[in-house]
């Protein structure tokens, strides 16, 4: 299973990493750093206008492969914010994504609006990297947690002033993650366990997620067609990876997939989303 063995790997990173860069150095490094911005705040701003579009840095997955190794981090997350981006995501997993937490730093350094750090984070450890790193915010995945870990890491997180996006697939993790207290539900079209993707699952469990929580729908979006009764559903906005990070021209992309500018039509959409 894809999840069990990305979860293995992530502990054993945190205890690699701790030894080389004791928690109390990242403590140190995080105690004098303002808020970053908000990025619950930052989607529902940009969704009173429609979905609102969290963009992505993604140089590769375990489903798809190689999807943009030549990606530069810095230029992307700029094009991002040009093109409308409400904010960014950066998987820093290195193994099966080629991220690192440079990425995110990288990221952070380079734009405004509040960055995502995407990993399969497990550890206190793991959000000070990401405080350190510029974050505004990490995913939490319901399913990598158990309740009580995931009540734990929220409840570190709000002390770092860290938002959560907590990730899940069913039925069965919502209610984990209503229990433990999360503030933003991010529904994945993607079976980690699988990879396979149906966007379905994010129409059928939307409604069940309380109207006072921010919604994201996250995985399988490539066109602006793909939106299509997202925000009826309750959803504040979308997470999209694949189809950015791999357009030859991610700030049109974007603008195609909120229906603006120039590349607002499907046939234009589609040519802006096309990988290399």
């Amino acid at each position: 299973m894809f999840l069990e063995r990305a979860v293995e790997e992530a502990r054993r990173r945190v205890r690699e990493m701790s030894k080389i860069f004791p928690v109390t150095h990242l403590e140190t490094l995080c105690s004098d750093l303002p808020p970053p911005p908000s990025l619950s705040r930052a989607i529902r701003r940009n969704a009173e206008e429609g979905v609102a579009i969290i963009a992505e840095v993604k140089r590769r997955s375990p489903s798809r492969g190689v999807i943009n190794p030549d990606l530069r981090v810095a230029e992307t997350v700029r094009a991002y914010s040009r093109g409308g981006a409400c904010a960014v995501s950066v998987l820093t997993e290195p193994r099966h994504f080629g991220g690192s937490l440079l990425d995110l730093a990288e990221a952070s350094a380079a734009v405004d609006i509040p960055v995502l750090r995407k990993d399969f984070i497990l550890d206190r450890y793991q959000l000070l990297e990401a405080r350190a790193a510029g974050a505004a915010a990490v995913l939490l995945i319901a399913a990598a947690l158990d309740k009580r870990g995931l009540s734990s890491l929220l409840a570190e997180s709000r002390e770092l002033a860290l938002e959560c996006l907590v990730e899940i697939r069913d039925e069965k993790e919502l209610e984990k993650a209503l229990e433990a207290g999360a503030q933003m539900i991010g529904i994945n079209n993607r079976d980690l366990d699988t990879l396979e993707v149906d966007v379905k699952t994010a129409l059928r469990l939307a409604p069940l997620v309380p109207d006072s929580l921010t919604l994201v729908a996250e995985s399988g979006y490539r066109s602006r067609g793909d939106l299509e009764g997202l925000r009826e559903r309750g959803v504040d906005a979308v997470l999209v990876g694949e189809a950015l990070s791999g357009s030859r021209d991610p700030e049109r992309a974007l603008l195609a997939l909120r229906g603006a500018g120039k590349a607002s039509s499907n046939r234009e959409a589609g040519e802006g989303l096309s990988g290399p």
